[in-house]
């Protein structure tokens, strides 16, 4: 993923507090989990991610 494509749903996520994960959309955000970015809430029927100290540092957001 492209750090375009990652500055794009980091944003999303901060925007949104968390960010359900739409079909299709798993891999992006299972990627961003592994970076350590994004920690995705599995114990729901809808999954969603929140943002990591470490994606809001990314973001340049410290």
């Amino acid at each position: 993923m492209e750090r375009s494509e990652i500055v794009s749903l980091l944003e999303v996520i901060n925007q949104q507090v968390n960010s359900s994960i739409l079909g299709g959309m798993e891999d992006d955000y299972e990627e961003l989990e592994r970076m350590g970015l994004v920690t995705i809430n599995r114990e729901s029927v809808q999954w969603s991610a929140v943002i990591t100290p470490a994606g809001n540092a990314y973001l340049g957001h410290d």
